[in-house]
């Protein structure tokens, strides 16, 4: 492998595990029904404004690496509000809205958020006509913050962490009569919205797999946060690819570890956040209940990696020292990369994990810069000159 631009973040010590509860088999674990995923990507495909993201190669990464193919999903491009949530939280709003009796002005959908989940819920009932309550927590950036009330919501800025946001905005909907739209569940009262916020992710996946024909990839790298975008990963690619589907690699930051922590216990496993992770949309302490659902049987290993790595392989990506594409990616969308970079310099994991010369690597860029004046602390750069 070539060290060059990538010592950074090659030398990253890398925790890994896998789940004891994971089984053999291609079967998909029927989080969707077949009616689910049609109706979504019939009724996304139709909002203004819709066209599939980019599925960037990446060449000479790859050759940098010695892996075969290198593919970046780069969802910074999604409806102009940066990340892949848009398409999930929006599509809740309106599949809510669409099934009520009511006017969607007499409605108030309500969600906690580090960012990108609830800009997504603001920006679809704005669209609809409903009114929006977002709990945030301390942490989330005074720019991310202005950008929910840009798209109209009222925004309840809490002290505690992301978790502690989500139960108090339970406890304010029940009081008041608002509609959860959340991207997680904790308790069983929210999996149908949880499934519906998911079947609205499973538009990217189709993207990627018309995107790819038949180059399948024999690995798959994306972030953790509480499970939803990896759950839905694997359901989609295993209902598509059926034994050929990748190996899907589940990467989170160290300071949030709560996937890797419940794989290593074989069961749903909650942490406390006490330290912030500078990658914000993945600072969650709670697993998903219907994500875990899949995860624990269908996710093939889980990694964590440091913040140290973020402002390299974002750096990595907008600069492109190998020829490739520039890229603009946030904070929370390069942790899957970082992690490949840092597997491929160690031959244990790379051989745990299958990865050689001629493996071709998807990676779900999940977030663009969401929060430039955050992207250009990090980075050095501005995302508006970076080339795209």
């Amino acid at each position: 492998m070539q060290v060059g631009a990538l010592a950074g973040i090659a030398g990253t010590v890398v925790n890994h595990t896998t789940c004891a509860g994971r089984v053999n088999g291609s079967e998909g674990h029927s989080l969707f029904r077949p009616d689910d995923l049609a109706r979504s990507l019939d009724t996304i495909s139709q909002w203004p404004g819709y066209r599939p993201t980019p599925l960037v190669s990446l060449p000479g990464l790859a050759q940098a690496l010695n892996v075969d193919k290198i593919y970046y999903k780069d969802e910074g491009h999604r409806f102009g509000l940066g990340s892949f949530k848009a398409l999930g939280g929006a599509y809740a709003v309106e599949r809510l809205v669409t099934g009520r009796p009511e006017s969607a002005t007499e409605i108030t959908v309500a969600s906690a958020t580090d960012g990108n989940h609830g800009l997504s819920v603001a920006w679809g009932a704005r669209r609809l006509g409903c009114r929006c309550v977002i709990y945030i927590h301390s942490q989330v950036s005074a720019g991310r913050e202005q950008a929910l009330r840009d798209y109209g919501a009222d925004v309840i800025r809490i002290d505690g962490n992301y978790d502690a946001s989500v139960r108090l905005c339970a406890a304010a909907a029940k009081q008041n009569g608002w509609f959860v739209v959340s991207d997680t569940t904790f308790d069983e009262n929210y999996r149908e919205v949880a499934q519906t916020v998911m079947s609205g992710y499973t538009v990217m996946m189709y993207e990627i797999i018309d995107q790819l024909a038949t180059d399948i990839p024999t690995h798959v790298f994306v972030q953790g946060g509480v499970g939803s975008i990896g759950a839905t990963v694997c359901e989609c690619f295993r209902l598509a690819w059926g034994s050929q589907a990748p190996i899907v690699v589940v990467v989170e930051p160290e300071l949030a570890p709560c996937l890797y922590r419940s794989a290593y216990a074989n069961a749903r496993t909650n942490v406390e956040i006490r330290d912030e992770t500078v990658m914000a949309g993945l600072s969650c302490g709670e697993v998903s209940i219907v994500a875990w659902d899949v995860l624990s049987k269908y996710a093939d290993h889980f990694l964590t990696v440091p913040d140290s790595v973020v402002p390299a392989t974002m750096r990595l990506l907008a600069r492109a020292p190998y020829g490739d594409t520039p890229v603009v990616a946030g904070e929370s969308a390069v942790a899957g990369l970082a992690a490949l970079i840092a597997t491929r310099a160690q031959d244990s994991l790379a051989k745990s994990l299958q990865l050689n010369d001629s493996s071709r690597v998807l990676v779900i860029g999940t977030e663009g810069a969401t929060d430039p004046d955050l992207y250009q602390s990090l980075t050095g750069l501005s995302a508006d000159n970076v080339a795209i």
